[in-house]
C-alpha cells in the first residue's frame, strides 16, 4: 500500500500538466513522442511547456555540448593540430569511426565534427588533449554544470557513449541557453555539411549534420545537438527562432528515429494554433513503460 501511495505522489509531482497561457495554448493538448521535454522562451525565461522536465535520464551525445564549452573556456588554440590515437579509440570502447588512428586535424575542426556530426572519436581526442587529460576535463565538465545550476546533471566522459552521463530536460535548457552564446558552438553545431581535411596521412571525409532540421535548412536554428543511445532514446536540443520568438527546446528519450523532428513540428504547430497533434500508439506505449519504470525506481529508492 505504501508503495502505491508513494508512486501516486511521485506521478502527481512529475505531472506535465500546466495551466493554459494567455494565447489559449493548453499544454495538455500537446502530444509528444518524447518522454521528457521542455520549451523555454530564451529571452524572458518563461517556461512555455514542460513534460517530466525533472526526470533524470541518460543524455547520450548531448554530452558533447558541455565538451565544447569546456574546450572553448580553456581558450586552447583552435588551429593547433590534434592527433587521433589508439587511446582515443579505447576511450570510446572502439566504437565505429571513419577517422584513421595517427591522423591529425586542427582542434577547431575536431570540435566542429563532434558537434555537427556527433563524431565520438573527435570528442575523445578533445578530452585527451586538455591540460591534465581526460580526468581533469571531466572534472571541469561537472564544475561547469554546477556553475550553470544544473543540479541533476553528471558527466563521466566527453562523448556521451556512457549511459552514466545523465541530466534532465530542465537542466539541459540551461545548457542550451549558455552554449548558444558561444559563437563557435552556434556556428559549428549548425553547419549543414562539411569536408574535413586530415593530415598524416592526407585524406578527406565528408560529414553531414545529424539534425535534419538543420541539414535541410527547414528551421531557423541558432544551436543544435542530437543524441542517441539505447538507454537514452532519441534526443534533441535546439535554440531556434519560431515565428519570431527565440526558444530553447529540449526533447529526451523520443521513440523512433524521426520522432524528435515530428515532436518539433508538433511544438511549432501548438505554439501557433494550440493544436498539439497526435502520436502513434507505439510511442504512447513506449512512454508508459519508461515512465512506469522511472516511478518504480523512485519509489524503491525512497523506501530504502
Amino acid at each position: 500500500m505504501t508503495k502505491i501511495i508513494f508512486s501516486l505522489v511521485i506521478a502527481l509531482f512529475l505531472s506535465p500538466v500546466m495551466a493554459a497561457d494567455n494565447a489559449g495554448r493548453n499544454p495538455a493538448n500537446l502530444q509528444l513522442a518524447s518522454v521528457s521535454a521542455v520549451v523555454v522562451d530564451a529571452n524572458s525565461g518563461e517556461v512555455l511547456y514542460k513534460k517530466y522536465d525533472n526526470m533524470v535520464k541518460p543524455m547520450a551525445s548531448l554530452t558533447k555540448v558541455m565538451t565544447a564549452m569546456v574546450v572553448l573556456d580553456a581558450k586552447l588554440p583552435l588551429n593547433e593540430k590534434i592527433r587521433f590515437t589508439k587511446d582515443d579509440r579505447k576511450a570510446i570502447n572502439y566504437y565505429h569511426s571513419r577517422i584513421r588512428v595517427d591522423s591529425e586535424l586542427p582542434r577547431g575542426e575536431v570540435l566542429r565534427l563532434a558537434l555537427m556530426s556527433s563524431e565520438n572519436l573527435a570528442a575523445a581526442a578533445l578530452g585527451r588533449n586538455y591540460p591534465g587529460g581526460l580526468p581533469a576535463f571531466v572534472a571541469q565538465m561537472n564544475s561547469k554544470a554546477r556553475a550553470l545550476g544544473m543540479k541533476n546533471t553528471r558527466y563521466v566522459d566527453t562523448s556521451g557513449l556512457s549511459h552514466d552521463n545523465v541530466s534532465t530536460a530542465a537542466d539541459l535548457a540551461k545548457l542550451v541557453a549558455a552554449a548558444s552564446k558561444y559563437r563557435e558552438i552556434a556556428t559549428y553545431s549548425t553547419t549543414s555539411i562539411y569536408t574535413a581535411n586530415f593530415s598524416r596521412p592526407r585524406y578527406r571525409l565528408d560529414y553531414v549534420n545529424t539534425n535534419p532540421l538543420v541539414r535541410y535548412n527547414r528551421w531557423d536554428v541558432a544551436m543544435s545537438k542530437t543524441g542517441y543511445l539505447d538507454e537514452a532514446g532519441r534526443c534533441l536540443v535546439m535554440k531556434a527562432n519560431v515565428d519570431g520568438k527565440d526558444l530553447l527546446i529540449v526533447m529526451l528519450d523520443s521513440f523512433g528515429k524521426t520522432s524528435p523532428m515530428g515532436d518539433a513540428g508538433r511544438i511549432k504547430r501548438w505554439l501557433a494554433s494550440g493544436n498539439g497533434g497526435s502520436v502513434a500508439s507505439a510511442a504512447k506505449d513506449y512512454q508508459k513503460r519508461k515512465i512506469a519504470s522511472h516511478l518504480a525506481s523512485r519509489a524503491t529508492a525512497s523506501i530504502r
